[in-house]
């Protein structure tokens, strides 16, 4: 499974990749999307916001970007790796 996390802190983006490898799940961890996000997202099978790290906008801004992609779409108030370790959990296959 792929996962793109967009949001978190900056310092834990190593932390994000190892716990996604340890679910077998490749990951893709945009601290900061900017713009032509469609192009760096590519076809995940999971997306998940840290809704806390992240302004309105930018979430907005994603949202519409995944418009219409067979995509799931977990929103997680916090950005910590246990709360990452759930949506994983959620979703393990």
């Amino acid at each position: 499974m792929s996962v793109v996390i967009l949001g978190g802190n900056e310092c834990m983006e190593r932390n994000y990749k190892r716990l996604c490898q340890d679910f077998q799940h490749e990951a893709k961890v945009m601290i900061k999307p900017g713009g032509g996000l469609r192009r760096k997202l590519g076809s995940p099978d999971l997306v998940i916001f840290f809704t806390g790290a992240m302004s309105h906008k930018m979430v907005h801004g994603a949202l519409s970007e995944l418009k219409g992609q067979d995509v799931i779409i977990e929103r997680c108030p916090t950005s910590s790796v246990s709360a990452l370790r759930k949506v994983l959990e959620k979703y393990a296959q």
